[in-house]
This record gives structure tokens, C-alpha cells and sequence, in this order.
């Protein structure tokens, strides 16, 4: 996700360096998950979006996904309201749009380049026991690399079977876009034999 929605209009989240950010993320995140009554998670879900509404026009290239998560957070509420347990279900939206809103906010201020700088510093101990710090970056660049491109296809998919339709895709793109994903590791594959081959000779 990061690289593709990342913005250059400037807000104070960028400012930031990339460790506070993650580590940020890697406590707010849980503790939204962990909010139980409606109290607590109420004022989580009103936090993130002050929050969110901080950082004024960065957040442009991610609104259309954001969109996205609040219909399916809304769909998750619907479907626990004809359960009989409304309450659960505006609790689950809360929950798993303050989570989209807080992973986006890192997105669209954090580029790949100043990520995986980050990754690779933090992976530097590793050499101690034989290990490349290089090589793990790499690992954490393919593995954003293709929760962007899952993305990206998504809404490319998503928008033919719409101008096709006038409808949403939804769980029909699933087959098109697992083949689309496994195409695009196969090349991805066959290019880092490549160079890996050409560099050995």
C-alpha cells in the first residue's frame, strides 16, 4: 500500500520519522481492537477521525479506498443489526474503520523508500548471525509491493465491471484478480532469477 497512495501534498504526519509512525500504529492499532463498550469505542472511532480530518488534503489519494472500508465496515454493521445485535455491529464498525483510518494515515505520509531505509537499519543486527539486512528488506518491499498492486487491480477490475454494469464487482472479481496476482508473481519470480543468475555469473 505504501508507495502507490503515498501523498506529496505535506501535513504534519510526515514530519514524523517512519519509527514513531509504526510504533504508533502498532499501539493504537490493538487498542482500538480492544475498546468493548460503547463509551470506549465511540470516542476511539471520534478520535481517529479528528484525526484523520488533521491531516487535510494528504489523505486525497486514499479517500476512494477509505470509501471502500466504510461501506464494508457498514455492510458488517447491517448484517449484525438483522442478527439481532446491533450494538455488536456499530461496535465492529467502529472498530474496523478507526483501524483502515489509522493504517491509510501512515500510507499516504510514509514513502517506500523511507520504509524500507527504516527496515534495513532495523535489520542491520541480523548480520551478526550470517544474515544480509538486504535481502529482509527486500522481503518487507515484495510483500508492500503487492498489497498495493492487489489494491490497484481491485479498483481497476472494479471499475470496468462498472462502466460493464453500472454495479459494483464485489466477490466476482475474486477469481479474475487471483489470477491476475498469481501472473504478477510469476513475473516477479522469473525476474529475480534473472538477476540473481546474472549475477552469479
Amino acid at each position: 500500500m505504501l508507495g502507490h497512495f503515498y501523498s506529496e501534498t505535506p501535513s504534519w504526519l510526515h514530519r514524523l520519522p517512519v519509527g514513531v509512525k509504526l510504533l504508533g500504529l502498532a499501539v493504537l492499532g490493538p487498542g482500538v481492537l480492544a475498546a468493548q463498550t460503547p463509551w470506549q469505542w465511540g470516542t476511539v472511532w471520534l478520535g481517529v477521525c479528528i484525526f484523520w480530518y488533521t491531516l487535510g488534503a494528504a489523505t486525497q489519494p486514499v479517500r476512494r479506498l477509505l470509501r471502500a472500508v466504510w461501506l464494508g465496515a457498514a455492510l458488517v454493521a447491517v448484517l449484525h443489526a438483522v442478527l439481532g445485535q446491533p450494538l455488536l455491529g456499530l461496535a465492529s464498525m467502529a472498530r474496523l474503520v478507526s483501524a483502515g483510518m489509522l493504517a491509510l494515515a501512515v500510507s499516504v505520509s510514509t514513502s517506500t523508500s523511507a520504509l524500507l531505509d527504516w527496515f534495513e537499519w532495523r535489520f542491520t543486527p541480523l548480520e551478526r548471525v550470517g544474515l544480509q539486512p538486504r535481502y529482509w528488506s527486500l522481503q518487507v518491499a515484495l510483500m508492500l509491493r503487492f498489497i498495493e498492486l492487489f489494491f490497484v487491480q481491485w479498483q481497476r477490475l472494479d471499475e470496468a465491471f462498472r462502466l460493464r454494469t453500472g454495479r459494483s464487482g464485489g466477490w466476482r472479481l475474486l477469481a479474475p484478480l487471483t489470477i491476475l496476482m498469481l501472473l504478477a508473481a510469476r513475473r516477479v519470480a522469473d525476474t529475480l532469477q534473472l538477476r540473481i543468475g546474472g549475477g552469479g555469473r
